[in-house]
């Protein structure tokens, strides 16, 4: 997302205002000015309502629906039916470069991340790097009847004490590692103290590049919870982590690797497949993600 993406909505507005008060010799369709206000607001968030749209662009509910459906229509946006929120699909990467990788791989993820999670019940999240820490894109936790906490996409997790962080330290660049690892070795927090214990952090990341994913426990009041996660890589790149989360008591670890290990990493290949052949060859004609073969 370039800088002017960056800018608050009302400077959005107010840029677009005097740039048709300087076209005075054609009259502004007014129409596709909403739309591309619908747009603005929905390149600065994750994901909004027909009501949160509406109130940002001072329209009545039932036009911002209209208008919105009609972006739908033409493919540059999409209803999720898991939250009612409208999103940007991959089509708006060809009107500017608002749309990032990280946004694409997690749309195309998405049918894939509720397969898995219908065949293995326990809850499934991808997370992309952001900043020192990992940012959750989207989870299946609501549609997991097995998941004992409930997280949102927009949830930051620490890089060094979860599967999801540390499979993506462990296939990053080594540059990258280097530089995120000298980062945290400088912080105050609990999370982070790992990154002054070098030995004993070398031996998981080199454990999780040998074995192809990594782990992590996480001590909870009734049981402990372990997370399984796989790296998503394009030409040598980590885009994104996926992980499977579960409760020990109720699957060993041992189990767990042999029943979701297999499955976890065939969804991450796909994805990345996907993700590389939509690059390659935009759907221009549709705006839904490739469906899971």
């Amino acid at each position: 997302m370039d800088s002017v993406s960056k800018l608050p909505y009302s400077v959005h507005r107010d840029l677009n205002t005097v740039k048709l008060q300087s076209m005075e010799s054609t009259r502004p369709i007014r129409a596709l000015i909403r739309g591309l206000d619908a747009l603005t607001v929905l390149n600065l968030k994750n994901g909004a309502t027909v009501s949160e749209i509406a109130q940002e662009i001072k329209l009545p509910r039932t036009t911002t629906y209209r208008i919105l459906e009609t972006l739908s229509h033409a493919g540059y946006v999409y209803r999720d039916d898991h939250d009612d929120r409208y999103r940007l699909t991959i089509m708006v990467r060809g009107l500017s470069d608002g749309f990032d990788d990280e946004a694409w791989v997690t749309q195309i993820a998405r049918p894939y991340l509720y397969s898995l999670c219908s065949e293995i019940v326990w809850p499934v999240g991808i997370a992309s790097l952001s900043g020192t820490t990992m940012l959750v894109r989207e989870t299946t936790d609501h549609a997991s009847p097995l998941a004992v906490e409930r997280f949102s996409a927009g949830f930051r997790v620490p890089l060094l004490t979860t599967a999801i962080g540390r499979v993506y330290l462990a296939f990053c660049s080594q540059t990258q590692r280097e530089s995120l690892l000298e980062i945290l070795s400088r912080s105050n927090k609990d999370e982070d103290k790992l990154a002054k214990n070098k030995a004993e952090l070398q031996k998981i990341l080199s454990d999780a590049r040998a074995q192809g994913y990594a782990t992590a426990v996480h001590p909870r009041r009734i049981s402990e919870q372990v997370s399984v996660a796989v790296p998503i890589i394009v030409d040598d790149r980590v885009l994104a982590t996926i992980a499977v989360r579960f409760a020990a008591t109720a699957v060993p670890l041992k189990l767990a690797l042999e029943r979701f290990l297999p499955k976890l990493k065939d969804t991450a290949a796909k994805i990345g497949q996907t993700f590389l052949a939509e690059q390659r060859d935009p759907p221009h004609q549709h705006h839904r993600p490739a469906q899971i073969r």
